[in-house]
């Protein structure tokens, strides 16, 4: 996991931007222009700089500031470290994680999604007990609105809370979803098959939005986005998202100044 301590970071947007029609302003990421860490346990993508991995000009996405895509490998995890002023968002999407921290000690299965509020400060770890098979999972870092919280665990299981074919408002600042984080950010889950097309609506007029394809292949306005591909938005009210094949996306909306 990355030593650095990054809760002073500032929110900017510092990546090349281009504007789509004359209302909305994107940035791409391509899955194979993420940065990598990569050793005998662990594989790890980074969308944003990380760990070992920096561009001057892929710090953040607004509050958003790691997108890490994780797989490690059998009996092996990060072992107890700690974190302070993140909220810290693990997605998992393949086997199991035993996560442990100042609080609590818990298993997060496939599908399962889980928000630490670290607040005032919280040492865990992420060790994956299986002794065959890999674990991989999804974690997000969110700059907070509010620093030095008492922190807070939630988490809950996608299973039960997806509809096919819709956004699902995953994690929200104003307890209009099941889970809930100290940021005007508001994440939401889709599964949605070839042929429908979907719409989003931005819930802050400052806020932006990162959809990251976890599968499948989508389309908006004219940039088709593949397995591991990430868009940013920003600068719109709403967008409309095209499905070209059954696709899985994460869709991020994040002030895009702090």
């Amino acid at each position: 996991m990355n030593k650095t301590n990054y809760s002073q970071t500032k929110i900017v947007v510092t990546s090349k931007t281009a504007i789509i029609g004359d209302f909305m302003r994107k940035i791409i990421h391509r899955a194979e222009t993420r940065g990598r860490s990569c050793n005998n346990w662990l594989k790890s993508f980074h969308t944003f700089s990380c760990d070992e991995y920096y561009d001057a000009e892929r710090i953040n996405f607004g509050a958003l500031r790691v997108l890490n895509d994780n797989c490690i490998a059998p009996g092996k995890g990060f072992s107890i470290h700690p974190h302070k002023n993140m909220e810290i968002v693990t997605i998992l999407l393949k086997g199991e994680l035993q996560h442990g921290d100042t609080k609590k000690q818990q298993t997060i299965g496939y599908n399962d999604i889980q928000v630490i509020s670290a607040g005032t400060g919280i040492f865990h770890s992420e060790i994956n007990n299986s002794k065959t098979d890999a674990v991989e999972f999804l974690q997000l870092w969110i700059m907070p609105r509010e620093r030095n919280v008492h922190p807070v665990s939630q988490s809950a299981n996608l299973q039960s809370l997806e509809k096919e074919n819709s956004i699902n408002l995953i994690i929200s600042p104003d307890q209009s979803a099941p889970l809930s984080l100290y940021q005007d950010a508001w994440i939401s889950t889709c599964t949605i098959n070839k042929g429908e097309s979907i719409k989003y609506q931005l819930h802050h007029p400052y806020n932006g939005v990162y959809i990251f394809i976890i599968e499948g292949i989508i389309k908006i306005d004219d940039i088709e986005l593949n397995s591991r591909d990430g868009i940013g938005i920003y600068e719109a009210n709403f967008f409309d998202i095209n499905i070209l094949e059954n696709s899985r996306i994460l869709l991020i909306e994040v002030p895009m100044q702090h």
